[in-house]
């Protein structure tokens, strides 16, 4: 049937996941850090997620697709609240969790103590500017936020010899990638190294680091390395 419904721009999107929230009805999953509509009959067509998008991808389209079906709707929800932990609902990035860490040695004497690493101010994606002396044969550190809080080695085993870049998609409602792209195309950057959460919104700041290296033109080594949220390394 022809009716309206849902459409994502994917290019737009900036994988923060506030529309797959504000979906009632579970049509929207977050899959490789883009949202994306994944049940057609479970989108009502009214739009609850349109409000929230800070970058603007979400509009409606009239098309051919699937009826939406309540009763699936219904049935998917009732599933999914049985099968729930006491965790509160939501964004998984916004879950709830007690972490207990382990003191493995002791703390550093202050004439031990760690120095930081960061290379240059400022070190906000969207401060930063464009062209700057300190880009000049860079490696860089593309990093989410709460990286630095989760891994407590990341000044000496991520950000030495790096200029570092942080933000969080799901705060910023601006596409990481645009910026990202002007900072790759107009400097000698060596190596970039994308540091991110686990959780799925955090697939914004390595989606737009991905596509700032593909517009940019340029073909430089890249990895991404993936924490989880008790600061551990993910394998790949």
């Amino acid at each position: 049937m022809i009716r309206k419904i849902i459409k994502i721009d994917e290019e737009k999107c900036n994988g923060c996941g506030i529309c797959a929230e504000a979906c009632h009805e579970g049509a929207i999953e977050i899959i490789d850090g883009k949202a994306k509509l994944t049940r057609e009959d479970y989108c009502d067509g009214l739009g609850d997620c349109l409000p929230g998008c800070p970058v603007g991808a979400i509009t409606f389209e009239e098309r051919e697709a699937a009826s939406y079906d309540a009763a699936a709707v219904l049935a998917a929800k009732q599933k999914k609240e049985k099968a729930a932990s006491p965790q509160p609902a939501g964004c998984p990035g916004m879950q709830m969790r007690q972490l207990k860490p382990t003191e493995t040695e002791p703390s550093p004497s202050p004439s031990t103590a760690i120095k930081s690493q960061l290379g240059q101010w400022p070190c906000q994606i969207k401060l930063a500017p464009i062209n700057a002396p300190y880009f000049h044969d860079a490696k860089l550190l593309i990093a989410a936020d709460c990286t630095a809080y989760a891994y407590a080695n990341i000044h000496q085993d991520f950000m030495k010899g790096k200029i570092t870049l942080i933000g969080c998609p799901k705060l910023d409602s601006v596409d990481y990638s645009e910026k990202l792209t002007e900072i790759i195309k107009n400097n000698d950057i060596k190596s970039v190294t994308v540091l991110r959460m686990e959780v799925p919104c955090c697939g914004g700041i390595e989606m737009a680091a991905k596509k700032a290296l593909q517009n940019s033109g340029k073909f430089i080594p890249w990895q991404v390395v993936t924490l989880s949220i008790d600061g551990k390394i993910l394998e790949d």
